[in-house]
């Protein structure tokens, strides 16, 4: 065999390797691009957070303007898509107080939420002796002796969405529920001892 008819051989087999390197390449572009077009029609709604209640266990403000939290709160999700599931991934929950944080974010374990079900977490939240800024402690004196403080409850983390057996990237979720709470009494909560729990059942703003 000449070396003519040898570079014409092997001149032909990388012709036979592009093309099915091609015809993988563009069935996987065909393959995403169904994925995606199905994702945009389905087009996902965000899942709808309600703060259920908060049980007060501790809230002292110190003269040293430091502020020990001890509180448990209920939140549900829902999830309002007919065909997309919703993969919670790592998600922290904490408590604010005019955007400080007051308390350690707790994990709460990754969750699937199927097509219309409804996840419910109950966690506690820890804040001890946490330093309040200098500004915000003549205003959180003022909030105590009015009788009303305005928690915010937030929930930051990642999700996936799920469409049959296919996963999404990871998408970020923001969760912030207001939670007033009374201080000047119980007329607003039920008590056990030093324990008060107040029933809110207030909606959620929700970023994705």
């Amino acid at each position: 065999m000449s070396v003519k008819d040898c570079s014409h051989h092997e001149e032909e087999r990388q012709n036979l390797h592009r093309r099915i390197f091609s015809c993988v390449l563009a069935f996987i572009i065909l393959i995403l691009f169904v994925i995606f077009l199905i994702f945009i029609i389905l087009r996902p709604s965000k899942p709808h957070f309600v703060l259920q209640d908060v049980t007060v266990l501790a809230f002292n403000f110190s003269s040293i303007n430091s502020l020990t939290t001890n509180i448990q709160v209920t939140v549900s999700s829902r999830n309002p898509n007919d065909r997309i599931g919703v993969y919670y991934e790592k998600i922290d929950i904490f408590a604010t107080y005019r955007s400080q944080q007051i308390t350690l974010p707790a994990l709460l374990p990754p969750t699937y939420q199927g097509h219309g079900d409804v996840v419910v977490w109950s966690p506690f939240l820890y804040g001890n002796a946490a330093p309040v800024a200098p500004f915000l402690s003549d205003m959180l004196s003022q909030d105590l002796m009015a009788g009303l403080v305005l928690l915010n409850v937030k929930i930051d983390g990642r999700v996936r969405w799920k469409v049959g057996t296919w996963f999404s990237g990871r998408y970020h979720i923001h969760v912030n529920c207001p939670a007033y709470i009374s201080t000047g009494g119980r007329r607003d909560g039920i008590g056990f001892g030093p324990t008060v729990k107040y029933q809110l059942v207030q909606s959620c703003t929700v970023d994705v």
